[in-house]
Parts: structure tokens; sequence; C-alpha cells
């Protein structure tokens, strides 16, 4: 008998590491349920912040307590109680994870027994792969945005290279984008994320930290093949071993019930306390006739952008259900004061405002009819496996590229980007839920049924997460250093 049939079959020890905010946090805990399922052993890594988040607002512990082997652990953000954690300022989260958490972090794995196998960490977390180097720990890296995101911060040294970045000042926002493979069509300059007008720190760590994604054992993408399988004919070129397993979401209800065990009475895995009365709203709702309205975890607003959404909702006449989470509007609190008394009546005869609601419930509701987003990734594929169409608001960082895609190249909604106007506003809500309503219901419900085949028993991504299972358990922390 040699050695390798020995060797006792334990299971490997998974960490995951997640970017410490709500959409990346959730997308892989979803991640990680699936894991357990497949019976890994896994310790998941959360700030001190988003731990205490969670402990608040959800049942997450008592979830995962029936996964033997399953552990969380905390370890500091650097960043003060205090700080709002949202909007652009989020971003100085990246300083203090390099100054703060990346050497607590590196000690934490040297110290942590049993010894972590493979290090599945969010693919925007650098400190991550330089610790899985110097340690000589395999590393997959898990995307939590789109693929087509993904594939244009690849491109951007390539971009920068060919002169199309920096955007200078004030050009024409809809010059073409000619130097990312698969986009050269229809990419505009007004189509990337902010960071992409400056040329500063921010746009070099996230095209370095992008091209490092392609440097690891594998790359993992919360997306599926039919949606985005044109880009990653592309990026296989870059990274052979992409592992496609969404959408995450419909991935681990599949899953979940394939074991007889139940969702729908979970809690989401939110930072937020889940107002749930808009459900008992829209059951008194006609079919397909309510806009659901959310902006996700990070978006900032100034309260004149809150009045052209609210009075563009009001004077399209349509039913809403609108999200004004805690935070979105700083500048005067969340009170909002001297609200004209129109917007007042008019929501009281067909709106409803709750300040976080349970949103795969609120998506799957027959009567929404339509979706107002920020494109962030999670939202938008909510949003595909229930097939609303979407009008697409996007905030920053991916959302921009997504909300491109939506409306040009899968034909799920509209694009109003760049753009806070009440008229503009009731108009795509108008050609969203009236004038266009079959054409777009036509492309949801075709994509809808996509996103489903490819999470049952053959699919492509049921196959893609079998295999990225195998692939763990054939690891050990003599693969060599990645």
């Amino acid at each position: 008998m040699d050695k390798e049939e020995q060797r006792p079959q334990t299971s490997p020890h998974v960490l995951i590491f997640p970017l410490p905010a709500q959409g990346h946090v959730n997308s892989m805990l979803k991640l990680a349920e699936l894991l357990a399922l497949a019976g890994l052993k896994l310790t998941f890594l959360n700030s001190d912040f988003v731990h205490e988040q969670l402990l608040r607002h959800t049942d997450v512990v008592s979830r995962f307590v029936k996964y033997a082997g399953f552990e969380f652990r905390t370890i500091p953000d650097g960043l003060p109680d205090e700080h709002p954690r949202a909007g652009h300022g989020f971003m100085e989260i990246f300083e203090t994870l390099e100054s703060i958490t990346k050497p607590i972090f590196n000690e934490m794995l040297v110290n942590m027994k049993p010894r972590v196998d493979c290090l599945l960490a969010d693919g925007v977390l650098g400190i991550a792969v330089d610790v899985a180097q110097e340690l000589g720990i395999p590393i997959i890296q898990f995307r939590t945005i789109s693929a087509c995101s993904t594939w244009a911060y690849f491109a951007v040294l390539d971009m920068i290279q060919a002169g199309e970045l920096p955007i200078k000042g004030k050009e024409d926002m809809d010059r073409l984008i000619t130097s990312v493979p698969g986009m050269e069509t229809f990419l505009r300059c007004r189509d990337l994320p902010g960071f992409c007008r400056v040329m500063d720190s921010t746009l070099q760590r996230i095209s370095e930290d992008t091209r490092k994604n392609f440097k690891g054992h594998g790359l993992l993408l919360n997306t599926f093949e039919d949606l985005e399988g044109d880009i990653l004919s592309h990026m296989r070129t870059k990274s052979p071993n992409i592992y496609t397993v969404g959408p995450l979401h419909l991935h681990l209800r599949t899953r979940l019930c394939e074991s007889d065990q139940t969702l729908f009475e979970q809690s989401p895995n939110s930072f937020y306390k889940v107002d749930r009365s808009c459900l008992s709203w829209l059951d008194k709702q006609p079919k397909g006739s309510v806009l659901y309205v959310s902006f996700g975890s990070l978006t900032v607003l100034s309260s004149e952008q809150v009045f052209e959404f609210w009075f563009g909702l009001i004077n399209s006449g349509k039913r809403f259900l609108w999200v004004l989470r805690p935070g979105i509007m700083p500048e005067k609190g969340d009170e909002g004061n001297n609200i004209p008394v129109e917007l007042i009546k008019g929501t009281k005869e067909r709106g409803c405002l709750v300040s976080w609601a349970p949103q795969e419930e609120v998506l799957g509701h027959g009567a929404i009819g339509g979706f107002l987003t920020h494109s962030g990734w999670n939202s938008t594929l909510e949003s595909v496996v229930e097939g609303v169409p979407m009008i697409c608001w996007p905030y920053f960082a991916d959302q921009q590229i997504n909300s491109r895609f939506v409306s040009q190249v899968w034909g799920l909604g509209l694009d109003m980007k760049d753009l806070c106007d009440r008229h503009i506003v009731e108009k795509m809500v108008n050609d969203l839920m009236v004038e266009r309503r079959d054409e777009f219901l036509k492309s949801t419900t075709k994509m809808a049924k996509l996103a489903r085949e490819c999470v049952n028993v053959g699919g492509s991504s049921y196959c893609n997460l079998d295999r990225l299972v195998e692939d763990i358990r054939s690891m050990n922390s003599s693969l060599g250093d990645f």
C-alpha cells in the first residue's frame, strides 16, 4: 500500500474570508452553506463589526450550528465603530485592511488548528493573496461581482496603455471604449466605474488585485454560463480554471430542497433589521402592479436626489415599495424634513416605505412588476432569477458595467445612469411597467428559466460546484506557492 492509500481521508479545512460589506458577506455566506452541505470543514472569517451586525439582525449562528466542523471567527477591519462604512467613504477600509488587518490575519493563519488547507478569499482582498503566497496556502479567489465587471477591471491596464483611461475631464461620456475584448461595440466611458475618471491609487489597486485573481488555483464567480458565457470565454484565455456556480441564492435553495431543508423561514444575511410588514402590503396589491425600489446597502443619496426619485414615482401613478435604508441620506438624517404634501399623500395612496426589506421574498412576490435598482450584483441576480425587469441607477464600482449589460446586452431592463430627474424617472417607470412591459417580460422570463436550469442536477453551475468541492478535497498545503 502506497503513502497516498495510507493517508486518512479527513475533510480539508477551508477558511472563507469576505470583504466586510453587506453584498460580499451575503453571497459568501451562501457559498459557505453550499460547501457545508457538501461536508467540508469551514471557518468563516468576518470583521468584528460585521459579525456584530449579523448577530443583532439574523439567525446566522443557529443556521450554521447544524453543520459539523463549521466555525465563525472574527478579525478587526481597522475602522472605528462609528465609521459609517457606506458611500464613497467605504473605500477607506482598504487602507486599514492593509495596515491593521493583514498582520493579524497572517498570525491567525500561522497558529490556526487544524491548519488551513485552502483559503477561499474575496477577490478584492489583496491582503489574502499576499498572506497565502507567504505561507504557501492554496487560494481560490471569489469575485462577488459579475464576470463582465471582473473582466473590465482586468482590462484597466490595457485601457490605460491604449490611451482610453483615465477619462479626461468632461469629455464625451458616450465615447466607446474599444480595448476590452468582447465589449468593443457597446462599452462607453459612462459605463466604467467612477474611479476610472482619475489616475489614482484606487484605479491602480483595483487593476492589480483583479490581475491577481487569475493567478491562484482557480477563480470562483457568482454567475452562470447562459448569462455571461461570451465574456467568460475571454476570461478563460487568462485563467482556464473558472468555476461559475451562480446564482448562489437559487443554487442554495435548490441544494437545501435536495437535502430536505428549508430556506424561506431563515432570516436574510442582513446588516439591518428586516421589516416584513411590506409582504402583507404586497399581498393586497394586484399582480405585477408594484415597482420595488432599493439602492442597496452602500448607496448614499442627497435629499435632492431622494425627492427627485420620489416625485418621479408619485407622478408615474404606479404603486411602489421603497426601501429607505438608515443612513441613505446622511446630510439631513433619516427623518426627511419638509416633505412636500403631495409626496405624503401619494405615498399613502399607493406606496409603502420600509427601512429594509426581505429582498429575495419581495422580488419573488407576484405583485412585483419591476425593480428600480442600484445594479449591485446580488440584486441583479435576484431580479434575474425571479424574472423581474429592471430600471438601473448605478451608484459606483461594478454597478455601472452591470447596468449596461442589463439594458444593452441582455435586454432585461433600462439604464438610467447619470440621470436623477423626476421626469426621467416617471417616463422610465411607465416604459418598464406599461409601454415595453411585454418586451421585457419575454426576455426576463427566458433568462429566469435558464437560471433555474443551470442549478439543477446536470446544469452547468450544479456541476461546477461539485467540481469545486472535489478540487478542494484534493488540496493540501504542499501544493506549492500560488
